[in-house]
């Protein structure tokens, strides 16, 4: 269909849309093909006016990942630096 439907759901999926707001999801993919198959630039510009607010929605929606974020990553890098110290501490 065009390079932005692609995008948009490809985005979609890693938000888990289709499971949390299939609806939301579903007008989010119809306002990119509109986009793509539209020749009017206003028309265009108002529909991902849409879209735009439609994808806001969605990524507030969207679960939160848990594992492998910067929080995480930060966690176990100071874990880390813990247990290296408490091994030398130790004698180790």
């Amino acid at each position: 269909m065009g390079g932005l439907v692609d995008q948009i759901e490809s985005e979609l999926e890693d938000l888990h849309a289709h499971e949390t707001s299939p609806g939301m999801a579903a007008v989010a993919v119809e306002l990119a093909k509109a986009i793509v198959a539209s020749d009017a630039p206003t028309a265009k510009a108002v529909v991902a006016d849409k879209l735009r607010t439609i994808m806001a929605d969605l990524r507030r929606q969207a679960p939160v990942e848990s594992k492998g974020d910067a929080v995480d990553d930060v966690a176990q890098q100071r874990e880390k630096r813990r247990s290296e110290a408490s091994k030398r501490a130790s004698g180790g």
